[in-house]
């Protein structure tokens, strides 16, 4: 299988958001599904769990699977996947989220919170990401404490012996802080600023990070 696995450093960092910037640019080039396989804090809708991030995913993507394809476990407690489904009596396993992430086109995975946030029963988003072997983007929001975050999550991937295509740092607001240059200086990962003046630079460094022609 072939794709990304997108994580952040913490909750709340953009993730999903930059997760479109990046299926619409490999978009232009091949075929890519989407697959966010577990979200909380789904809003109830006719009687039905209605995902957000997933179905924002799947409004980009360019291979017609349906929701339930793209996130098999919804849930509405706004907690963990695996605190989630235990207050629904509902048995989530690493082998599902697996099972929940196959596809044969390219596949762009959207993990639920950062690389060790419980996602499933003794599971974490990083035991996820390893099972699928897939390289990583990591999404950090561009504030103080983003270089800390940022090393912090990279050593674990490295821990796990995963590959880290590039950091994303996120910029809500502009700001002096040059993280960035600091991440860089500290690790060997490609680090890539995003935010709404840099946006045409941001897809044209990604291009060149994912090989995209």
């Amino acid at each position: 299988m072939k794709g990304l696995f997108i994580s952040g450093s913490s909750t709340d960092v953009g993730k999903t958001f930059i997760a479109e910037q990046i299926i619409r640019l490999l978009s232009e080039s091949r075929r890519v599904a989407v697959r966010k396989p577990v979200e909380s804090d789904c809003k109830t809708v006719d009687g039905r769990l209605v995902t957000q991030d997933a179905q924002t995913l799947l409004n980009t993507s360019n291979v017609n699977d349906d929701i339930d394809t793209v996130c098999p476990y919804k849930f509405s407690q706004c907690c963990s996947g695996e605190s989630a489904s235990a207050a629904t009596n509902v048995t989530l396993t690493s082998a599902q989220l697996f099972d929940a992430c196959q596809s044969d086109d390219y596949v762009v995975v959207e993990g639920a919170g950062g690389l060790l946030s419980p996602i499933a029963q003794n599971t974490l988003n990083i035991d996820l990401a390893a099972a699928l072997n897939l390289p990583l983007i990591i999404i950090v929001k561009d504030k103080l404490g983003a270089v800390n975050q940022a090393l912090l999550t990279i050593k674990v991937a490295e821990q796990y012996q995963l590959k880290v295509a590039c950091i994303v740092l996120n910029q809500f607001e502009a700001n002096t802080l040059n993280n960035a240059d600091a991440i860089r200086r500290y690790s060997e990962c490609e680090v890539v600023i995003y935010n709404d003046k840099s946006a045409a630079l941001f897809r044209k460094k990604m291009r060149q990070i994912l090989s995209i022609d």
